[in-house]
């Protein structure tokens, strides 16, 4: 990782690290929507996805003195964000029915075929919670099925098939 992109927030952070809510202000305004938007597709529900957005920064703000730079702080507070939404639909017992041991997905000659995406975010909410996190933690978010696994304490292979299935269910619902 570019160790520049590790700093681009330094001062605000030092600032923030000695109270300052002018600080805090502007990198809520500057990760604010994208936490959000992250928030809301794990989630599924807007309401939910704003309260766990506010409770992600308060802990961020409360807990600045422990980022230490070794990641940038958008990727320490998504840790924070989606750790937080997978630890409120345990707490809320929202099913995440994993399955190890479904028939393997069998995929036809695939056609190319276009979508909007609008369609396509469409068609993930409408993703059972389980498929929905694993789609999106991977293919939006940009974490790796051992990262997943980690994340939601799951085999790997657990995470990869449950990403192959959620792709397969996204293409029945978008057809």
């Amino acid at each position: 990782m570019d160790n520049l992109n590790i700093y681009i927030h330094a001062q605000l952070i030092e600032e923030c690290k000695k109270g300052s809510s002018q600080a805090q202000f502007k990198l809520y305004k500057q990760y604010s929507k994208a936490m959000y938007n992250l928030a809301h597709r794990i989630l599924n529900n807007r309401e939910d996805a704003e309260d766990i957005l506010q409770e992600a920064f308060v802990d961020c703000f409360r807990n600045i003195n422990s980022f230490r730079f070794e990641s940038t702080f958008g990727a320490w507070l998504k840790m924070i964000l989606v750790n937080k939404c997978i630890n409120y639909m345990r707490k809320k017992k929202i099913d995440l029915t994993l399955y190890d041991t479904l028939p393997p997905v069998v995929y036809e000659e695939e056609e190319e075929i276009t979508y909007d995406t609008g369609r396509i975010f469409k068609g993930i909410e409408l993703l059972p919670d389980g498929y929905r996190i694993i789609l999106t933690l991977y293919l939006l978010e940009g974490y790796d099925h051992s990262e997943i696994s980690q994340i939601l304490g799951i085999s790997e292979s657990t995470s990869k098939s449950q990403y192959s299935r959620a792709k397969e269910k996204l293409r029945n619902i978008l057809s």
